[in-house]
């Protein structure tokens, strides 16, 4: 299966397509790293998906104004997208700011932006690890 265009894809399409993708890389870059433990390996996957961190990283990107105009298009409906509940464990805003963060993966890879989607990818592991490490 093809997806002419990502673009016309709902933006909770795109947000459930970038979790996965995120997690992907998430998990991979802790296993290269040289975490083994399998709890570890979660309890440090959880710091990097987790709602309030893929906020912190869009708004870094913002801030840093590193999104293209279509990338800030994807980010703007992704945090606009209505998915009528909100998880316990977070803010509102934040949900709505991981949804545009998992919006703009999913949209990235389903555009085979592979190179785009990993140096973005590469540029939130390093928002978060500093984050972490801040902690």
């Amino acid at each position: 299966m093809t997806i002419e265009n990502p673009k016309e894809l709902k933006s909770l399409a795109l947000a459930y397509m970038g979790d996965v993708i995120y997690e992907k890389y998430v998990r991979e870059y802790l296993i290269y790293k040289g975490t083994v433990k399998v709890q570890q390996l979660h309890q440090h996957a959880v710091s990097f998906v987790k709602a309030t961190a893929q906020a912190k990283v869009i708004h870094q990107w913002i801030d840093d104004e590193i999104l293209t105009e279509e990338e800030l298009a994807i980010v703007r409906r992704g945090r606009n997208a209505k998915s009528g509940s909100v998880p316990k464990n977070t803010s509102v805003q934040a949900y709505r700011y991981s949804t545009a963060f998992e919006a703009l993966i999913g949209y990235l890879y389903l555009a085979h932006k592979v190179e785009r989607l990993e140096m973005l990818i590469r540029s939130a592991i390093k928002i978060t690890e500093k984050g972490v490490e801040q902690a």
